[in-house]
């Protein structure tokens, strides 16, 4: 039988795992997909650079897109990045009826929707298995594992630099900055970290989760996004003194009135096993109705973890190639004509527990007028401490840790607490999951 062709576009990191990957394990990945798979053309601009890589037998050619529009191509594989050459190229190969495979979460993310339907009206698959998680098959076990649950929620270390980074300054104290240094020094935060740090990325991946999860098309541009880069080693020690860590997280919830879409710092019980998922990995868990809780962990990114993801969706591709359109797995788990029209909930109707720390002049009346205020706006507490604040600052840190609470409800707290005279310094809040 005639080998599988593809087109291999983008020769950086994942790209040239994936080349070495099918090289080295071409007979064992033929046994399994019962055709060999074969990179006949590399797309890269860097052609000495890229025929160093590859040898002699495999064609380079420049121009990504006489690549995506060569006729012996079966598979066009794009891991180039970036969402506007990407789109371009991705559309053409499926217009082209080739089946696509990529590791572009911010294109699926921003054009997913676009893709998809192209994907079906020429009848031809797009695999994305490597945009989210890396190494970890998160995407097969939402879309095939899980498929007799009703998902419930999804939450994920997703982004491997902000974990390094907080797991540094907890164990070892140190600020932000100090780690973020550290982490591009060791090559684990790129020199422009903004969508990591930032949350962008871990939204991107996100977006595709809840879309599988839910059955709803993608929507990034409703996600609410907030990241690490304010978060405080003075929060990160109260919270390990109260039993928790704090995990840059990537939550998506059904509740009756529509979906939380979210990525934020939380704290979350220690006890868990995914606030002991440290350095650079990865982890998401998936709680369905029949199966309970589940827990995906592994490297999230890297040359081979990433390539492994890569080549499981060219096997899986390989496999359908004969399979009629209408009998394949549906790109994002639900059928076309089943995708639910549910609204994403604005951050301010999202449900969770807070972590409120004020900095207050210490007298009399102050405990009982921030707990009144918390009343008035419906707010449970569920524990409070009070410390001494760092340095020669003057005054008592309060944290209070709340019960579940409407997050409008808290924000009138903030406000209404910040206006007090006894309040010296702005309120920080951070959310809390139990995840139980």
């Amino acid at each position: 039988m005639e080998p599988i062709r593809v087109g291999l576009l983008g020769l950086g990191i994942v790209g040239g795992g994936t080349f070495k990957v099918l090289e080295r394990n071409v007979e064992e990945i033929a046994r399994r997909a019962g055709r060999r798979i074969v990179v006949t053309k590399v797309g890269e601009r860097d052609v000495a650079r890229a025929r160093a890589r590859v040898g002699q037998n495999t064609a380079v050619e420049p121009d990504a897109f006489a690549v995506v529009r060569d006729p012996e191509i079966d598979i066009v594989v794009e891991l180039i990045g970036g969402v506007s050459i990407a789109r371009q190229l991705v559309l053409e190969a499926i217009d082209n009826g080739k089946h696509v495979v990529t590791a572009n979460k911010a294109l699926l993310a921003n054009h997913g929707n676009e893709i998809f339907a192209r994907a079906r009206e020429r009848g031809v698959m797009v695999a994305f298995e490597a945009a989210v998680a890396g190494g970890i098959p998160i995407i097969k076990a939402i879309r095939e594992g899980l498929t007799a649950n009703h998902i419930e929620w999804v939450a994920g270390i997703i982004n491997g630099t902000t974990n390094f980074i907080l797991s540094e300054m907890r164990t070892r104290g140190l600020p932000f900055a100090d780690v973020l240094a550290e982490a591009q020094r060791l090559g684990y935060a790129e020199a422009d970290p903004t969508f990591d740090i930032e949350g962008v990325d871990a939204a991107h991946k996100l977006t595709l989760l809840a879309s599988m999860a839910f059955g709803i098309p993608v929507q990034f541009s409703r996600a609410y996004i907030e990241g690490i880069t304010t978060l405080s080693a003075t929060d990160i020690r109260h919270a390990e003194a109260l039993g928790y860590r704090i995990k840059l997280l990537g939550i998506t919830k059904r509740r009756p009135e529509g979906i939380e879409l979210r990525v934020h710092p939380t704290l979350v019980p220690a006890a868990r096993l995914i606030a002991n998922v440290e350095g650079a990995m990865n982890a998401v868990l998936v709680h369905g109705d029949a199966v309970g809780p589940t827990l995906y962990y592994g490297q999230g990114a890297g040359e081979e973890p990433t390539a492994s993801a890569v080549v499981a969706d060219l096997v899986d591709v390989t496999r359908l190639l004969t399979a009629d359109p209408g009998h394949r797995v549906p790109h994002l788990a639900f059928q076309p004509e089943a995708m639910a029209d549910l609204p994403i909930l604005d951050i301010g109707d999202v449900r969770s527990g807070y972590y409120l720390r004020l900095r207050v002049r210490d007298q009399p009346g102050v405990m009982a007028e921030l707990a009144r205020i918390l009343a008035d706006n419906e707010i449970s507490i569920n524990s409070m401490i009070q410390q001494k604040p760092d340095g020669d600052a003057e005054g008592a840190d309060i944290i209070f840790l709340t019960h579940e609470s409407v997050e409008r409800n808290v924000d009138n707290a903030i406000g209404q607490m910040q206006s007090l005279d006894v309040v010296t310094a702005d309120v920080v809040r951070l959310r809390m999951e139990q995840l139980a």
